[in-house]
């Protein structure tokens, strides 16, 4: 971090993967808002950084020799997560939208935005990883202890008994974190001979309002993140609207757990576009704030300009990448719907 002046140098391929993974995001939410308007979703708009970040964080841990990644989330951003990450096929999501088999559902419990999933992801430089998603019909942060048992359950069988091979990542979001104790009954378990993991990567999506509370009335500390002060481990606050840095902080972090097989938490500061859900104005309580939200740009957008201007990418390069990603989706309704 000195050496560089806290500034790393960014290569164009990865300037390209993370545009790429932004736009994978950004179209998501917006191709939900338009085909199923009104249908909750719990979007991640105004955070759509949290994809290329989980995408550096698997690519990374492939590099690491991780074979095993079980992750915990509540609901905020989850259906982009399976499509985008986990693999699930986006036409399989907007069948669950489209309810067209509404008896295969039938006490079952979970909607759309609690279900689990598990595939193989493969990284760019071939190396193969195993990736489990919980199931969370619980609320919010009780999913983290259950994420946690899952790794360590998985490494007492695998006998990874330097907890090297396997790695728990927990999505948090900012109100959440500092508001349940559950969070800090999880993290008393960090570094117990009995439940370590060799360290979590905790990412808490910081949208700076919890449903309808600003953070002054949610949190007697300064930051969201201050509980995980009990630990030694690095708490990194980033600009989520600044994907260059998220990927800076994403890179030292997973560097700090393999060294030290340690917590690490990344405080990614970002925005809400929408209300708590699809279904909830939240001009009515936070009239200011969305009169903000409402001028800014998407943050694929902002970073796609940036490029541009630096010369890194064309504008054609720009175009083809929204183009495909567009038509992938619309074949995929296409797909669902034909079923």
């Amino acid at each position: 971090m000195e050496s560089t002046e806290n500034r790393m140098q960014i290569e164009r391929d990865q300037q390209l993967r993370i545009l790429t993974r932004l736009t994978d995001a950004t179209m998501f939410e917006e191709f939900i808002q338009r085909k199923y308007p009104g249908a909750k979703s719990f979007s991640l708009e105004g955070a759509e950084s949290l994809i290329p970040l989980l995408d550096m964080a698997v690519e990374r841990a492939g590099e690491q020799r991780i074979e095993e990644i079980v992750i915990g989330m509540a609901h905020r951003g989850r259906l982009n997560v399976l499509a985008n990450i986990m693999g699930k096929d986006p036409a399989q999501i907007f069948r669950e939208y489209e309810d067209k088999d509404p008896d295969a559902y039938t006490g079952r419990g979970d909607v759309k935005y609690h279900l689990g999933y598990h595939s193989d992801y493969h990284t760019s430089r071939g190396a193969k990883l195993h990736l489990a998603l919980c199931f969370n019909p619980s609320h919010l942060e009780f999913v983290n202890p259950v994420a946690l048992g899952r790794m360590r359950a998985w490494q007492d069988r695998t006998e990874d008994v330097l907890h090297q091979r396997g790695m728990c990542v927990l999505i948090h979001g900012d109100a959440a974190f500092a508001g349940e104790g559950v969070v800090q009954e999880t993290l008393n378990f960090s570094n117990l001979r009995a439940y370590a993991v060799g360290g979590a990567l905790h990412i808490i999506v910081n949208n700076q309002v919890g449903f309808t509370t600003n953070p002054v009335q949610y949190t007697s500390t300064y930051y969201c993140t201050d509980v995980a002060r009990m630990l030694q481990s690095p708490i990194f606050h980033v600009d989520g609207e600044d994907p260059e840095a998220v990927a800076q902080v994403i890179n030292v972090a997973m560097e700090f757990r393999k060294q030290f097989r340690r917590d690490v938490f990344i405080d990614m500061y970002c925005y809400r576009k929408r209300g708590h859900n699809e279904g909830d104005e939240p001009a009515f309580t936070q009239p200011l704030l969305y009169r903000e939200i409402a001028k800014r740009k998407s943050v694929r957008d902002n970073y796609s300009e940036r490029l541009l201007k630096l010369g890194e990418i064309t504008q054609e390069e720009a175009d083809k990448i929204d183009v495909e990603r567009r038509d992938k989706l619309e074949e995929e309704l296409r797909e669902a719907r034909a079923k």
